[in-house]
């Protein structure tokens, strides 16, 4: 035991691996919060009125443990990344049919930049 408590001392003397593991609990706590954010414009107590008459034994209820409870709570971590998925898609599909788009994309590495930034906005909205 005493082993053990003298290498948790020596890795945090190290300043490098002290702010890695600070940084990484940080995302990890940052993503529980995250988990119960609910979603904006679901109704927070009929989600929890239908996940209380449902079998947790489905799929559902497979994927909620995947998610950590994200999805019984809606939370905004549960969207994983299909909307940046989504956004990317709807971008790329309007670079062939509207003229902005079709010079973003003859650009090069501004235009790809820009469109980037676009896709990001698009993700948020």
């Amino acid at each position: 035991m005493a082993g053990f408590t003298e290498s948790l001392r020596n890795i945090w003397k190290i300043d490098e691996l002290r702010t890695r593991i600070l940084y990484t609990m940080g995302l990890l706590m940052i993503y529980r919060l995250g988990a119960y954010v609910t979603l904006p414009g679901v109704d927070a107590q009929a989600l929890a009125a239908i996940n209380a008459q449902s079998d947790p034994n489905n799929l559902f209820g497979l994927l909620d443990l995947f998610v950590g409870g994200a999805f019984s709570a809606a939370g905004i971590f549960a969207l994983g990344i299909m909307p940046y998925i989504t956004a990317s898609i709807i971008i790329q599909l309007m670079g062939a049919v509207v003229p902005y788009f079709q010079k973003l994309q003859r650009e090069g590495e501004e235009g790809r930049r820009k469109i980037t930034q676009l896709t990001r906005y698009g993700t948020i909205a």
